[in-house]
């Protein structure tokens, strides 16, 4: 029924929601998921309608263009759940949703450990998914979902059959949709950290307590990529939170690797990584602020065959974009200035804001104030279980860039 003419009669068991006449309703038919309340007719039926639900877009001409999730307590307002206005948002629509993510997974990776949804990447909105084996952890981050949360929780089980649902509401996504932060063990128990290997490497993730999920799987290419580097290296990987990038690197052969981050349970995870895979000896941390331990680094003198730092998105908005930017150049001077003539430095940002020609140019300017020379080798994105939408910029956040300096 997609682009065809239809009346509010036609579904009365939904509402109508319009887009106004300056609205480019031609770039929502062509994929864009994401509508902004400032391009909706928001009249008294439309704000009556509770966040969550679901209603019929409409251009402003009353041509149907879609399904769509409704919150009008956030300024993305609705979000395209399905081309076609008669689609049901069940527990079987839930698991087709489920079923077409895990077979992308299990064609590429041979354990179950992987991003198993990647919001909109996988056609959830709003819906994050981490497989840990037997485990999941569901990040739902947008009221739809937050309203449907029972019934994805079923469909993951039927599809999946893991024993354990953890389910973390923590997140700046879901402060901006108006839900709570009430994370919860929802099936099964969590006994302690969970053993990922990934590159040769053996890395704990705290899925209840750590950052995020416990695990950031998205570097999983980057980190193999660092480990064809460091063969012999001396290495250095700052804000390292359970050992990416250094155990990765010890994997590959380094020497020596230090690990630095602010947070002292991530450093013990690393340690543990570090110690479970017999690297203990090689394997030393160092907790604080990134770019004081970055400074107090070249005041002892010491320089590093490779130098990673995967700093926090410092530019989570576009209107933290300059301040971000600014961020990310000093970030690059600090990590320059610690890398041996004819070593590597790779930098890397989460800021979707930042997209990959303003962060290079800002990585650049970095290196540059230290008086360096760099040849960029190679450019990496998150791995294949993070799918990019094609309309959605958003969806494609991560950058690392790899350099070798003179």
């Amino acid at each position: 029924m997609t682009g065809s003419s239809s009346s509010p009669a036609s579904s009365p068991s939904l509402p109508i929601v319009r887009l106004k006449p300056k609205a480019d309703a031609s770039r929502i038919r062509r994929g864009q998921p994401w509508v902004y309340a400032d391009d909706v007719v928001t009249d008294r039926r439309t704000k009556a309608i509770l966040p969550g639900s679901l209603a019929i877009l409409q251009d402003a001409g009353r041509t149907d263009i879609g399904l769509v999730a409704v919150n009008g307590a956030s300024k993305l307002m609705l979000r395209l759940l399905s081309r076609e206005i008669d689609t049901q948002i069940d527990q079987a629509w839930f698991e087709a949703k489920l079923t077409r993510a895990l077979e992308l997974r299990a064609r590429i990776y041979d354990a179950p450990f992987y991003r198993l949804v990647h919001a909109e990447g996988d056609g959830l909105p709003g819906v994050v998914i981490d497989r840990f084996g037997d485990t999941c952890v569901i990040q739902p981050n947008a009221a739809w979902v937050e309203a449907r949360f029972d019934m994805l929780v079923a469909a993951l089980v039927a599809v999946t059959g893991v024993g354990t649902i953890y389910k973390n509401a923590s997140g700046r996504t879901r402060q901006l949709e108006g839900l709570d932060d009430e994370s919860a063990v929802i099936a099964g128990a969590i006994d302690g950290p969970i053993e990922v290997t990934m590159n040769g490497a053996r890395y704990f993730a705290d899925i209840a307590g750590g950052q995020k999920t416990g695990l950031f799987y998205d570097q999983r290419p980057n980190h193999e990529f660092v480990a064809r580097l460091a063969k012999d290296a001396r290495v250095l990987d700052v804000f390292s939170h359970v050992g990416g990038f250094g155990l990765a690197a010890l994997a590959g052969g380094a020497s020596s690797v230090i690990a630095v981050d602010g947070s002292e349970p991530a450093l013990a995870l690393a340690e543990k990584g570090a110690t479970a895979c017999g690297w203990a000896d090689q394997f030393e941390t160092r907790k604080g602020d990134a770019f004081k331990v970055m400074e107090t680094l070249s005041q002892e003198g010491k320089t590093f065959d490779l130098v990673i730092a995967d700093p926090p998105a410092f530019a989570p908005s576009k209107t933290a974009l300059q301040n971000g930017l600014t961020a990310y150049s000093r970030v690059a001077s600090m990590a320059a200035r610690l890398v041996a003539p004819g070593g590597y430095l790779v930098l890397c940002s989460c800021s979707h804001a930042a997209e990959l020609s303003k962060f290079r140019q800002a990585s650049l300017r970095g290196i540059g104030k230290r008086g360096r020379q760099a040849q960029l080798l190679h450019t990496g994105q998150a791995g294949p279980d993070h799918p990019v939408h094609e309309a959605l910029a958003e969806s494609s956040y991560l950058k690392a860039l790899f350099f070798r300096l003179d």
